[in-house]
């Protein structure tokens, strides 16, 4: 395996990748902003009118860089595999892990439709538009001539890097602290039965893994259950403020009517949003979708394996990357190899290791959701889910016709063997032994107009989706998500799993609920535990300040900062949420399938209990000079000239309109993810939905729509969708054609 690198003449630099500067007398995207026009209304929130899909999707890619800056043109070229020949050779892993893939699904991208192709078109010319009219936003070399492949590339879902490198770091600990999957120059040459490492697994660089705050919420009600009579979906992702939900309207005559939330970096990432018939959302869900299997290596025959009988040839796959080396474009060739199953991952004491995932070569997930925009009837939108090219996912569902739906997604495998732990592969010696088909659509966790009329997801598994009936945890498959329900899915259960009917302005107002549901479960043992420890002076009194505390993060709350230090204390939770003791260290009663409502519940160590309660009350006192300081006064949201206190809390606590915080300089806790794109919509024979986008349109600080929801979304207020022509056009504040010289 050997690494080839050849030094070419800077000016290849130019036939390689396309310079900003030298734009030909004719700039990409010309004419397209003839065919559309956008118009902002309130907040900045636009509506894309155009003749034609590539219209509209060149819009989109317009208004992502208009308002997000480089951030799309960077994704598309990261997606491209040509992020090197940019950056420089510390880019090389990110594109020898992007090609090989694309390398695969290429030849996919002539089979999708016309219409998704024409988008995914339009939106490559509105970012190569973007980019030749604004050079000096861009590094030098920085292609102009991207391809609605490139783009559709932003959208391909893969293994997890992570997943493989632990596996790879149980099997063979490396020597040196390289990331696995980069082949090493210089190893030793020539070994018999040398061990192998893919080089196509690598991890993310800049992106951090996830927050345990991470997921979503999603809440849908038949009429039964609205003082209208009418169907209600309620839609509330909550990520980090630097996720890119980009909140915009689609209109395409005839063809596409969509309003919703479209991720910065493509068209078509995770949307959710509604057209005048039905609406959905996602929510995320735990599932796995891969397995890594152990071949016997052919002792006879160098790179064969023994399966079902014969010995079968891997394929040996080169793939050459440009990377710019100064002024010149320097080239660099690395090896790999795949087999029917998946790609070689590791080779070593007689065995193969391949990598065998759902989403391998998967290119529609675009085309499926283009499906499910223009879908006008639950049985249309069934049928769009039923291409299995979105992988992920729990889906809600809301329509004009009365329907509420929801099904825990996935390209789930049907495994002929038991279900494994990722550190462990799965020996295969013929076809039997390896999972060919997906777990079939109907045969999905799914709940469709249930008694109690209502369905809803916070990212807990699907056995609580609706409660009224009997709650079955058994699982039809065994690779199904096992039974779970966080603190935050039984508050959601308390709010909206009564009998009372709700306006959508009501559905808004229990969006927003601040209740901590920990302090129902442990704040009784925790007084009683204060107490019978003899407390006096500062602690005798906030010990009675928890006593009446209203178990909230109101950001007016008192109580709630200093029950939140001790929780931390109590628990061993370092400040960013992770690492707690154990439940069983912490809860009298830890979660069971069997109380699955009112558990955790109670402490597990009064004594511990009191102890870190006696500390953080002097915690709190140094950190904030009282003990009784409101929630409101530490927590903030701070954009642009805003500086404003803000309730809500992360799944630790129990809360349900969940915020993540980072400390400033000035020891305050700034909001930088959690609740981001809120919408509520109600479907009679016009939609009529509320939104708040809290980090607004724009990531670029001089704008106006920078920070012009961020007090509003503080507040919890919203502001009114426009979805009719009419409506638009009263509430149009600008109008143009994006890209028009």
């Amino acid at each position: 395996m050997k690494i080839q690198r050849v030094s070419v003449l800077a000016v290849v630099l130019v036939a390689v990748c396309a310079a900003v500067g030298s734009t030909a007398q004719r700039l990409p995207g010309e004419g397209l902003a003839e065919r559309v026009e956008v118009v902002r209304t309130a907040y900045g929130v636009p509506h894309i009118r155009a003749k034609d899909l590539r219209a509209a999707g060149y819009a989109l890619a317009w208004l992502q860089c208009e308002d997000y800056g480089t951030v799309t043109p960077f994704a598309i070229l990261r997606a491209s595999g040509r992020w090197a020949a940019v950056a420089g050779a510390e880019r090389l892993d990110s594109d020898f892990a992007v090609r090989r893939p694309r390398l695969k699904t290429e030849k996919k991208y002539a089979s999708l439709s016309r219409d998704v192709r024409e988008i995914y078109e339009g939106f490559a010319a509105g970012v190569n538009r973007y980019i030749a009219m604004n050079p000096a936003e861009f590094p030098a070399g920085m292609p102009t001539d991207f391809t609605g492949f490139d783009v559709a590339s932003t959208e391909a879902s893969g293994p997890s890097p992570q997943k493989v490198r632990r596996f790879l770091e149980k099997i063979d600990p490396p020597r040196d602290q390289s990331l696995p999957g980069v082949f090493d120059p210089n190893a030793e040459e020539g070994v018999a039965d040398r061990n192998v490492r893919g080089p196509f697994f690598v991890a993310d660089e800049g992106v951090r893994g996830p927050h345990p705050d991470d997921g979503s919420n999603a809440w849908a009600f038949a009429p039964s259950r609205t003082k209208s009579g009418k169907a209600i979906l309620m839609r509330n992702p909550h990520l980090s403020w630097n996720a890119g939900y980009y909140e915009g309207h689609i209109t395409v005559p005839g063809v596409l009517d969509f309003y919703g939330d479209f991720r910065i970096g493509g068209p078509f990432a995770v949307i959710g949003g509604f057209n005048k018939d039905l609406g959905f959302s996602t929510t995320n869900n735990a599932q796995d979708l891969d397995q890594i299997y152990a071949l016997d290596a052919d002792p006879k025959q160098a790179d064969h394996y023994l399966f079902d009988g014969k010995s079968v040839a891997m394929t040996r796959e080169l793939v050459t990357v440009p990377f710019r080396n100064g002024d010149a474009i320097s080239t660099e060739t690395r090896e790999s190899w795949s087999t029917d199953l998946g790609p070689v991952i590791y080779r070593g004491g007689g065995k193969i290791y391949v990598f065998k995932y759902a989403g391998e070569g998967e290119v529609r997930s675009g085309e499926q959701f283009l499906k499910m925009m223009r879908a006008k009837s639950l049985a249309e939108w069934k049928d769009a889910m039923r291409m299995r090219a979105r992988a992920t996912s729990n889906f809600t569902y809301a329509d004009r016709a009365g329907n509420i739906f929801y099904t825990w997604n996935a390209s789930l495998p049907l495994l002929p063997h038991a279900p494994v732990d990722d550190l462990t592969a799965m020996p295969a010696k013929g076809s039997a032994d390896v999972w060919t088909k997906l777990v079939p659509f109907e045969d999905l966790p799914q709940f469709e107009n249930p008694p109690g009329g209502y369905v809803h997801n916070e990212n807990s598994s699907p056995h609580y989706t609706n409660v009224r009936a009997p709650i079955v945890t058994a699982n039809k498959y065994p690779n199904f998500e096992p039974p779970r329900a966080s603190l935050r899915t039984q508050l959601a259960i308390q709010l909206i799993g009564g009998d009372e009917k709700y306006s959508v302005e009501d559905v808004w107002r229990l969006k927003h609920d601040h209740k901590a549901l920990l302090a129902d479960r442990v704040k009784a043992d925790l007084i009683a535990a204060v107490r019978a420890s003899g407390p006096s002076g500062d602690v005798l009194s906030a010990v009675a300040l928890i006593e009446r505390w209203d178990n909230t993060t109101r950001p007016e709350s008192r109580g709630s900062m200093l029950f939140e230090i001790w929780w931390q204390h109590y628990s061993g939770i370092r400040e960013d949420r992770r690492q707690p003791l154990p439940d069983a260290q912490r809860y009298a009663k830890v979660w069971s399938v069997e109380d699955s409502l009112k558990t955790p519940s109670g402490l597990a160590d009064a004594k511990r209990a009191a102890e870190s309660f006696g500390w953080a009350v002097e915690e709190t006192k140094k950190r904030y000079g009282a003990f009784d300081v409101s929630w409101g006064d530490v927590h903030r949201i701070r954009r642009g000239s805003v500086d404003v206190p803000v309730g809500g809390c992360g799944n630790d606590l129990g809360c349900f309109r969940i915020m993540n915080y980072t400390r400033a300089d000035d020891g305050k806790l700034v909001a930088t993810g959690g609740d981001g794109w809120v919408m509520a919509v109600e479907f009679g024979d016009v939609p009529r939905a509320l939104s708040v986008l809290a980090y607004g349109q724009s990531r670029r600080p001089d704008s106006p729509y920078h920070a012009d929801q961020a007090e509003m979304f503080a507040k919890g207020g919203y502001k009114t969708v426009a979805f009719t022509a009419k409506d638009v056009d009263a509430g149009a504040v600008k109008r143009y054609r994006p890209g028009q010289k």
